[in-house]
């Protein structure tokens, strides 16, 4: 068989995993190059690509439970490619984990950037929100930064802190930075780059929203906490408890409820014990002031019973508030196989990804 250029680059990375993070991840990587070129090297005859059409929500329900059911016995990473890069500036050096779909050369796709929880990792983040399963379907990239236990050490985003509460400073500009990267080595449509996270992750990405609105068109935010909510460990506590000491952290160059800047879609368990779900409310205040705002109680299949808040701002800014009912801290509809996931629906990943491809960034 002979040997592309993929797969020799394949095992470049393969050795550059043997140094940095061991011979496991090298033998992945290993695998993962041999079952590309032999894809390669069977399809080598077909030419052309599928272009996916939009699709009705029932059509889209529909296409993210059969990427579900499939997911449990064929390996996403068999179809496109995940890989470990490292980002550096003078905040400090994070690696991420970045998934390509296959045949992703032609027209600019969207990009996610996804922040993990306390005690996560790229690959349990993926495994646990199946993002990349979704990503081959719908055609995106998905980006994992990684919080190393050397910055926290429960390798949490240090979302309460003020140094990384801020627009380049911090914790912020590394994520910023390796998005602008991801942007400029990838056929990236820049009008269409969202970022979510969960928990600790998820009160990073409503910062990354609020600091980088020239960036990403829009937010996902499950079991997390509102920007500036705190402004060191203790309040940081208070905080996930349900206290209100909004706007502290920065020393009152904020108002306790900040102004909408782009898109939110929030996911909340009541019966979360870890990050209480007053936390989630806090998020869309600003976006209550809007005419033709309305909720809605559903249940999803099998899945637990929800309220959903369609929401507006003032400025017409979209905001949606998923309250689950009887969820704890865990990612809804998630695979078991990660931590902190609840797999019983709704499906919050399926439902951000529709949230983000209806919100495209128009200025």
């Amino acid at each position: 068989m002979k040997l592309n250029e993929g797969f020799l680059n394949s095992m470049h990375e393969a050795m550059q995993l043997l140094r940095t993070r061991g011979a496991v991840e090298a033998t992945k990587a290993v695998q993962r190059a041999r079952r590309e070129q032999c894809a390669g090297a069977a399809n080598a005859n077909v030419s052309g690509r599928e272009v996916t059409a939009p699709v009705s929500s029932q059509a889209w329900t529909q296409q993210t439970t059969s990427v579900r059911a499939r997911e449990d016995s064929v390996d996403v990473e068999d179809r496109g490619h995940f890989s470990m890069l490292a980002y550096s500036n003078a905040a400090g050096r994070r690696q991420y984990g970045l998934y390509v779909p296959a045949g992703a050369a032609g027209e600019p796709l969207p990009l996610i950037v996804m922040l993990h929880g306390c005690t996560q990792d790229a690959d349990d983040f993926a495994t646990g929100t199946r993002m990349n399963a979704l990503a081959e379907r719908h055609r995106f990239l998905v980006a994992y930064p990684v919080q190393p236990q050397q910055a926290n050490p429960s390798k949490c985003w240090n979302w309460f802190k003020p140094n990384d509460q801020r627009r380049e400073r911090g914790e912020p500009s590394v994520i910023a930075g390796i998005t602008r990267d991801i942007i400029a080595a990838h056929n990236v449509d820049p009008g269409r780059v969202y970022i979510a996270g969960m928990s600790a992750g998820g009160a990073m990405a409503a910062i990354m929203a609020t600091e980088y609105p020239e960036i990403y068109a829009a937010a996902g935010v499950h079991s997390g906490l509102p920007p500036a909510c705190a402004h060191d460990l203790p309040s940081a506590l208070a905080a996930m408890k349900g206290g209100k000491g909004a706007g502290k952290s920065m020393r009152g160059r904020r108002e306790t409820t900040l102004a909408p800047r782009r898109p939110m879609i929030v996911f909340h368990g009541d019966a979360d014990t870890t990050v209480h779900i007053t936390n989630a409310r806090r998020l869309v205040e600003g976006f209550n002031a809007g005419r033709g705002a309305h909720s809605e109680s559903r249940t999803a299949g099998a899945g637990r019973a929800c309220t959903v808040s369609q929401l507006v701002s003032a400025d017409g800014i979209d905001a949606e508030l998923w309250i689950i009912h009887g969820a704890s801290h865990a990612w809804a509809g998630g695979n078991a196989a990660g931590s902190y996931t609840d797999p019983v629906g709704p499906d919050a990943s399926a439902e951000m990804l529709r949230f983000f491809l209806e919100h495209p960034q128009t200025q």
